[in-house]
């Protein structure tokens, strides 16, 4: 007598509709069997799809039949069993060397005959191209929609999925969490870890344990470019239509801080001129250590930090220095391209004379970087055409894709900016200016090696350690200063006076010399 086992498998992880359509199965299998007058020794129930070979119940079912526990299966069709090409041929493979003899179903003849077994391979393969032709419709669906510049996932946490418009809108409640999120991460005291405890106490945003946020949620929300309106889909980027609330200065903050969190964090000592240096002898990067000195006769004992070659290059006979040279050194070297409050103030009021004026001269660049928007979407429009003409392979296609959507949100960016009436050398001027004349307080403040440090390298982008003196290159701007400090008492000077000191040293800006303000002035912080 022949012994089926009875398989029942639903494909959808929804709880409740899996347990309803696998009971269902089962209720029609058993009546089916009643009528039938079949042994079903077992019910194996699994509910997972058939697509990709892998199913550990219907392997087990396949099993008991190798081991002759059981030699028929009861299922309520044959893409119950099978919708890919491998399960399909092991099922007619047992059936062909006798271990399965027979297969019955409420809704599909079968006969263990060649003609049978035929019907069964035809009744997979149309199981099979269902499934295939399904994932193409929903591909096809899912590119239409990507062109519309809609989404075609569930929205990311602080907007939600329209159903009426089948777009995606703001959520009123989450895009303010999405926000103060955004907000206070740039702050710098916040990390990951507190964010996730924040809002889950406050917001109650839990996992389903009920824990906060895993610290990649929390990082993959910061760093989600759809908050920008930028939609990034199998490594392809899609210009979004969805509105946005969350700034692009912002999100560039954002983006500064996630990096400098992510880079991989050093234990021990912390030294505030550690990595500022090099070697000017041999280039090597300068070190920090730290001596301890016991003094006999008094029995105190001092802590002393010291700056010195690390000779990974070559042999380097540069002799260390003290972190309070150091110090010293940095002291006047921020003094050195110090300025005084009253050309500070003199040069703030000649860049708003210049912002407005230039506000006025902005047209034809506005116009030119138009033209180049043009100019990409008639280079992308020829990369599609090269690649539907198989010109191209489809990796060489999303690489030169997303280089000229990078390119386009680029200029899409400076044009707005432009528009609104900015200018590009504007903030980053008003920044030297600020830099420069904070730079005489941090040169006298005592005690002080965190901000000298960071004020140095706002200034300077290579410093050097030569003969336990440091050098310093720097930057477009700070060098000016120098030089006309070292040319003369640049203190002692007025502004009135000192519009220009002579041949090479550093002529302040006007509206009337657009030429030194673009040889001198575009200076970038770090």
């Amino acid at each position: 007598m022949i012994k089926y086992i009875a398989y029942c498998r639903k494909s959808r992880d929804e709880a409740d509709r899996q347990i309803l359509s696998i009971e269902a199965q089962i209720a029609e299998l058993k009546e089916f069997a009643r009528k039938e007058k079949l042994e079903i020794s077992e019910f194996i129930t699994e509910a997972k799809t058939a697509k990709m070979p892998g199913r550990e119940q219907f392997a087990e079912v396949l099993r008991r039949i190798e081991k002759e526990k059981a030699n028929g299966i009861i299922a309520w069709h044959p893409d119950r069993l099978a919708r890919n090409s491998m399960d399909g041929g092991k099922i007619v493979y047992l059936l062909d060397i006798g271990k399965l003899i027979d297969l019955k179903f409420p809704t599909f003849w079968f006969d263990n005959t060649p003609q049978g077994k035929f019907m069964l391979s035809i009744a997979f393969g149309q199981s099979k191209y269902y499934v295939d032709n399904l994932s193409e419709n929903v591909r096809r669906g899912q590119r239409q929609k990507l062109r519309n510049g809609v989404l075609p996932l569930k929205a990311p946490f602080g907007y939600v999925n329209n159903p009426r418009t089948r777009g995606i809108d703001i959520d009123p409640k989450d895009s303010k969490i999405v926000q103060e999120m955004f907000s206070m991460f740039i702050q710098g005291n916040y990390s990951f870890t507190t964010i996730a405890q924040y809002l889950a106490k406050t917001y109650g945003l839990t996992r389903k344990n009920g824990k906060p946020w895993f610290i990649d949620t929390i990082k993959h929300h910061l760093s989600n470019r759809f908050y920008l309106g930028i939609i990034t889909f199998n490594d392809e980027y899609y210009e979004g239509t969805h509105e946005t609330f969350i700034s692009k200065e912002l999100f560039a903050e954002a983006q500064k801080q996630i990096k400098r969190i992510s880079r991989p964090q050093k234990h021990g000592h912390v030294f505030a001129f550690s990595g500022l240096a090099r070697c000017a002898s041999c280039g090597a990067a300068i070190t920090a250590e730290t001596h301890t000195k016991h003094y006999p006769h008094t029995g105190r004992t001092a802590t002393y930090n010291y700056y010195r070659c690390t000779k990974k290059i070559k042999p380097c006979d540069e002799r260390p220095v003290t972190e309070s040279e150091m110090e010293m050194q940095l002291h006047d070297i921020l003094q050195s391209v110090s300025l005084p409050q009253s050309w500070a103030d003199q040069w703030g009021k000649w860049v708003d004379r210049d912002e407005i004026t230039e506000k006025q001269s902005l047209e034809a660049t506005i116009q030119k970087l138009k033209q180049e928007l043009v100019e990409i979407d008639r280079k992308a429009n020829i990369l599609l055409d090269s690649y539907l003409d198989q010109i191209i392979d489809s990796e060489t296609f999303k690489q030169k894709k997303n280089q000229f959507f990078e390119k386009k949100i680029k200029l899409q960016g400076t044009i707005g900016k432009l528009e609104t009436g900015g200018s590009s050398w504007i903030e980053p001027m008003r920044e030297f200016i600020k830099t420069a004349s904070e730079c005489e307080k941090i040169a006298r403040a005592k005690n002080n090696c965190e901000d000298v440090a960071i004020f140095a390298k706002r200034i300077g982008s290579n410093f050097f350690l030569s003969d336990r003196r440091l050098a310093a290159d720097f930057r477009q701007g700070f060098a000016a200063v120098s030089r006309a400090r070292t040319a003369r008492a640049l203190p002692e000077a007025s502004a009135a006076s000192s519009i220009s000191v002579g041949t090479g040293r550093l002529e302040l800006p006007t509206s009337r010399s657009q030429s030194v303000r673009s040889s001198q002035l575009n200076y970038v912080p770090i």
